[in-house]
């Protein structure tokens, strides 16, 4: 599951800096799209909510189509730049709420100049039709035994995991080969002729830098700007880049357990002599829940390892939420669940409501849209020994089965990352990245003829809005076209 972790809730970045209204520069005016995308207003006349039809299968008319669910922001029309086309990240996150809510995540110079463009990429979210495989998650992501004794056992897991799969292909059949990366890049491009400009600028975090890479290279041409936040290795394949974030995880972890002890904002710490101590009560606790899990929430399943390892990896996003781990740890170790349960529910998009977002089934499916190879369970295992060697506590003793084998096979993987023909591209790494480490960023960065990496100091996964330094930087260059100097430094 780190895959997953590494890149669902690609971001509460929170209020970024900058609050002026930017240069002055020559408005552009907005094109009229109202009969395209039937806009109407959503509660503010400067966010409007939309949709666009676009192919599931350009080349079989008789495929149907997606109903994109497309959102916006409206910039200020007498310093109007253009369109900024954004992503949150996943693969399977909604991203129609990044415009919905611009304000509480980009800058007041974004806002004014940039009409802030969301949308829910196919098969996720708000989209219609939308990814679907199970209604309850918790029947696959909490109260399973993620350390099987037994033969038995791992048959019952693999029965589930058999489960899952089949009920993607009964639900969505139609759509599970035609919901990968290079169809949503192109469908960025639809979605830039619908709003009747030439070229658009974009800013991506996490897997929304993946998507943005890719879309860059397939329209190099229609790119005005390009700022890809938080990014995996481009030329690692499926495997290398699971042990590059699993091991990205695991050194944040290793920081957690370090910040812990004898911190007065960490309650699991409390007493403990150093980070030896509190990594071997960390330890003890989890052997502990694996055996003995803890109640959480009436009607809801204990906290057990499985659940625990969501919860910590949800929490090793950014050292924000750090205190908060720190107090389910302790909880946790007294017999209360629920603080560990909150930050699961958190990383698995549950709703007040007791119902999901589909993220993770998007994310599940997605990923085998991309990747054509069908593992087999034997082939899955020994992948897993091997992400297990460089992250121990993040991928405990368990097994694995092949995610994608009951799906139909992929025929159209995910392109090579060149950037040919594109002008310069901004890529932002942060230096405690634990889903996207700095290392596979860099790689990135230099996939690109013209790549000018940022890299921001922070333990956080993606960077932008982190400091005033890498917030002015990025604003600039999507305004004004100016870049930074490459291995530009934010501390």
């Amino acid at each position: 599951m780190l895959a997953a972790v590494a890149f669902a809730g690609a971001a509460a970045l929170g209020a970024c800096g900058g609050d002026d209204a930017g240069p002055d520069v020559d408005a552009v005016a907005r094109p009229d799209t109202d009969d395209v995308f039937g806009w109407t207003e959503f509660g503010d006349e400067r966010v409007q909510v939309g949709s666009l039809e676009v192919p599931v299968d350009p080349d079989d008319p008789t495929a149907g189509s997606f109903e994109l669910y497309v959102t916006r922001h409206l910039a200020d029309p007498d310093r109007r730049v253009g369109s900024l086309v954004v992503n949150p990240g996943g693969p399977g996150v909604a991203g129609a709420d990044y415009a919905i809510y611009a304000e509480q995540v980009f800058s007041d110079t974004l806002l004014e100049h940039f009409d802030i463009i969301g949308f829910d990429p196919r098969g996720v979210g708000l989209t219609d039709p939308a990814i679907d495989c199970v209604d309850d998650y918790d029947r696959y992501y909490a109260g399973v035994d993620i350390t099987p004794d037994d033969g038995g056992e791992v048959a019952e897991l693999a029965a589930l995991n058999d489960e899952f799969q089949q009920g993607c292909v009964e639900r969505s059949g139609d759509i599970l080969t035609r919901v990968g990366t290079n169809d949503s890049a192109a469908d960025i491009d639809r979605l830039r002729a619908a709003l009747g400009e030439e070229r658009i600028s974009y800013l991506g975090f996490s897997y929304g830098s993946e998507l943005g890479a890719v879309w860059a290279t397939l329209f190099p041409d229609t790119v005005r700007a390009a700022v890809l936040d938080g990014a995996v290795d481009p030329t690692a394949d499926p495997l290398e880049t699971t042990v590059q974030q699993a091991a990205g995880f695991e050194q944040a972890l290793e920081e957690f357990l370090g910040w812990c002890a004898g911190n007065d904002d960490c309650r699991f710490g409390d007493g403990a002599a150093d980070a030896d101590a509190v990594a071997a009560r960390f330890d003890e606790l989890m052997v502990q829940l694996d055996s003995s899990p803890v109640p959480t929430e009436p009607g809801r399943p204990a906290a057990d390892l499985g659940l625990a390892n969501n919860a910590v990896a949800q929490a090793m996003y950014s050292s924000s939420q750090w205190s908060d781990l720190g107090d389910a740890l302790a909880d946790a170790a007294d017999g209360d669940g629920r603080g560990l349960l909150a930050l699961h529910d958190r990383y698995f998009d549950r709703l007040p409501d007791g119902t999901w977002l589909n993220t993770l089934e998007a994310f599940q499916v997605i990923q085998c849209a991309d990747d054509p190879t069908r593992e087999t369970p034997a082939e899955a295992q020994a992948d897993l020994d091997e992400i297990r060697a460089v992250a121990p506590r993040m991928v405990p003793n368990t097994v694995a089965f092949g995610s994608c084998t009951a799906f139909p096979p992929a025929d159209r993987g995910r392109i090579e990352i060149t950037g040919a023909g594109t002008g310069p591209i901004v890529v932002v790494g942060t230096t405690g990245d634990s889903a996207t480490p700095l290392a596979g960023t860099r790689v990135m960065a230099d996939a690109f003829p013209d790549g000018r990496l940022i890299v921001v100091e922070a333990e956080q996964h993606t960077g932008y809005g982190a400091n005033d330094c890498v917030t002015e930087l990025v604003d600039t260059y999507l305004v004004e076209l100016v870049p930074p100097a490459d291995e530009t430094a934010c501390g």
